[in-house]
């Protein structure tokens, strides 16, 4: 069965131009994208409330990273409406709103200079630029930035150069310079995406130590992949064509039927130890 749900808070108006309730972190409401006559989404309604954590999981095209655009405040609707951190995209400076979102994303990581030290990786999101040239730094932030890298089990690297580091290390390293600004929101864009299994396995456990822990961000992680889903995360958006499947609590969402529709392909979900696995059990498509 298809489970939709809706997790406004009570009492939540959710007419398209009027503010969400302060505890919801993204209101998408009726958003359409359209580039040269297609559609990358349709109709789409989706909201994230203040400390969830969200996987968006679906095929290649299905609109995800079209979504995290839009919760960057990156990219604007076509039609529909997209409030964040309590403010309407089309009617906010997004290069005010963009600080207090933390984004790491493939995109990013391509403009960091294979020559930067980790640690200047990482200190530089405090003013919003990729590479350090003259601006100078307070002590708390150089503090800040080591201590996301210890976080992030990286901070034995602060000196390396970015470019000598394995992919693994380098994503743990975007990670902890996605959260240098303390973001509202944290936006993870396939952060596993071309490790191998062991640091696959480790940047998952890093990653569900930050999402249990209470002063982390609302979280949202793009995947394709359900065994890349931390343990913690409490809610799925699944994503077909540029329309929901279905969304709601993970336990719900996460189901044969949703997971099959959602791929196309028939597929069986187990659950174990906070983590989720999908294996095909047929070759007919859905």
């Amino acid at each position: 069965m298809v489970v939709v749900t809706n997790d406004a808070a009570p009492g939540a108006d959710l007419t398209l131009d009027s503010p969400p309730h302060p505890d919801i972190v993204v209101a998408v409401r009726d958003v359409t994208v359209s580039r040269n006559g297609t559609n990358l989404v349709t109709g789409l309604d989706w909201q994230v409330e203040l400390d969830e954590r969200w996987v968006v999981l679906g095929p290649n095209g299905a609109g995800k990273t079209t979504l995290l655009s839009l919760a960057a405040a990156r990219l604007h609707p076509t039609s529909g409406s997209v409030h964040l951190l309590g403010e309407r995209l089309g009617a906010v400076d997004v290069f005010d709103l963009r600080p207090r979102i933390g984004l790491s994303t493939a995109l990013l990581a391509e403009r960091i200079p294979p020559e930067e030290t980790v640690h200047d990786v990482v200190v530089t999101a405090a003013y919003a630029v990729v590479g350090r040239f003259r601006e100078s730094y307070e002590v708390m932030d150089e503090v800040r930035a080591r201590a996301l890298l210890d976080q992030l089990g990286v901070v034995h690297l602060a000196d390396r150069r970015y470019g000598t580091l394995s992919e693994g290390e380098r994503k743990r390293v975007q990670i902890a310079r996605a959260l240098m600004t303390d973001p509202e929101l944290l936006l993870l864009d396939e952060p596993a995406a071309g490790l191998d299994l062991g640091g696959r396995e480790d940047l998952v456990r890093r990653l569900g130590e930050l999402a249990d822990d209470p002063a982390s961000p609302t979280l949202v992680l793009v995947t394709h992949h359900v065994e890349e889903i931390p343990p913690g995360f409490t809610h799925a958006l699944l994503l077909r064509g540029g329309r929901v499947v279905a969304q709601g609590l993970a336990t719900d969402v996460l189901t044969d039927d949703n997971l099959s529709q959602t791929f196309g392909i028939p597929l069986r979900v187990e659950r174990g130890g906070g983590r989720y696995f999908a294996r095909a059990v047929g070759s007919a498509p859905v």
